[in-house]
């Protein structure tokens, strides 16, 4: 009853209004939703023109079909260099050479500060990214040495370090200084994501330029395994609980602190599931969004890209949740200790090349996949087949046999 009318005229309003209050609060959301549907859809085709996504084709399937039976004609059992070879025809498929070449590699490690390390989710200070960039800059990094290793040149890219940093190699990307701290806010705007992407794209572009044949993208950031977490949960509709892990080495107290902030962050954030660039704003960092950006590069340009670990691979998944395409250009390195790492294969139907029980992150766990690469590729170019070597092969020795039983 509304005070101070008779309940006839209340029961009037109740009966006669209801229908006009209802069309009118229907007509109010419908519109809302258009407006926020339409805010969405403009950013993801801005993405495809800037990058004109529309131009990476998937790998060419018959290509791969012709190395396969190349391969059989090579010195060997049919078969019996198992998932190399796999990997060569991959290679093949990816590139369109029929030897393709994967040397010289080159490693591009995306640097950035991330906002929630302020919740204590990393069990090293902030700071470290910074000082990690200037170990990068003087060799001293596990990246550096496998790097070495590898004969690969290896570039760091400031997409958003809190400080300055500079020297031999470094290039200043920053978009912004460090991503929002996404237990309270946005991690980024839109339009920070899709620049970042852009950043990393071009970047790729320009390592092909100048004559890379495989890249492989790297990260520092602290408190990237938070960001990563988050987005992967959101991504493939895990609990929390499932994908996060201890990072940098946290305990279980920490641990436990970890994932309450991301449940919260992700129920405060409410990132559009079924739009990746939202998600990725929402809950991601820039160097993420850079090397997904840089494997979208890698694809256009039909280059080879080895992805890493596990943040290597969140990124790799937003990517092919923006363009499945470029999957057909993501060689994956190596299974992380993260627990998350598995689900995030799972989700890209991924098996990685090595198990050696890393976390590190910076791109180690591909440096160290690379000479299988590399192997995978040399056998093509340069084993001998049956006819060039003078050796029997099976099918041969089958229809001398065959010969011979008709006599």
């Amino acid at each position: 009853m509304v005070e101070g009318k008779p309940p006839i005229v209340v029961f009037s309003i109740s009966v006669f209004g209801f229908p006009y209050i209802s069309f009118g609060l229907a007509c109010f959301l419908r519109t809302i939703l258009r407006s926020w549907s339409r805010s969405l859809r403009p950013t993801v085709q801005i993405l495809n023109n800037e990058l004109n996504l529309e131009t990476i084709c998937p790998s060419d399937a018959a290509a791969s079909a012709r190395a396969a039976g190349y391969l059989d004609t090579l010195t060997k059992p049919p078969g019996s260099l198992g998932r190399l070879e796999r990997l060569a025809q991959e290679l093949v498929a990816m590139t369109g050479n029929e030897f393709p070449q994967v040397t010289p590699p080159e490693i591009l490690v995306f640097a950035a500060d991330h906002g929630v390390a302020e919740e204590g989710v990393s069990a090293f200070p902030q700071s470290v990214t910074g000082q990690m960039v200037q170990n990068f800059v003087q060799g001293g990094a596990a990246i550096n040495v496998f790097a070495r290793q590898i004969q690969a040149e290896v570039r760091i890219i400031d997409m958003g370090v809190i400080g300055d940093v500079a020297g031999p190699g470094v290039e200043n990307c920053k978009v912004c200084r460090g991503s929002a701290n996404l237990a309270r806010e946005d991690a980024m705007t839109r339009a920070q994501a899709r620049q970042a992407i852009g950043i990393g794209y071009r970047m790729a572009k320009e390592a092909r330029v100048r004559g890379a044949r495989c890249l492989i993208p790297g990260d520092m950031g602290i408190a990237n395994t938070t960001a990563s977490s988050a987005v992967l949960a959101v991504l493939t509709g895990t609990p929390a609980a499932r994908v996060v892990g201890r990072g940098t080495g946290l305990d279980d107290s920490r641990l436990a602190h970890k994932i309450e902030v991301i449940e919260a962050a992700i129920a405060a954030r409410r990132p559009q599931t079924d739009n990746p660039l939202d998600v990725l704003a929402k809950l991601g960092g820039l160097e993420i969004a850079a090397m997904a950006g840089a494997y979208l590069g890698a694809a256009a340009s039909r280059l080879p890209a080895l992805v890493d670990g596990f943040i290597a691979t969140v990124a790799a998944l937003i990517v092919t949740r923006l363009c499945p395409n470029t999957r057909d250009y993501l060689i994956f390195a190596h299974r992380s200790q993260e627990p998350g790492h598995d689900i995030a294969l799972a989700a890209l139907q991924a098996r990685p090349l090595l198990d050696l029980e890393l976390r590190l992150g910076e791109g180690t766990g591909a440096a160290l996949a690379f000479p299988l690469v590399e192997a995978a590729s040399r056998m093509l170019a340069e084993m001998a087949t049956f006819d060039s070597a003078a050796v029997d092969n099976a099918a041969s020795s089958k229809a001398h046999s065959s010969s011979r039983d008709a006599r």
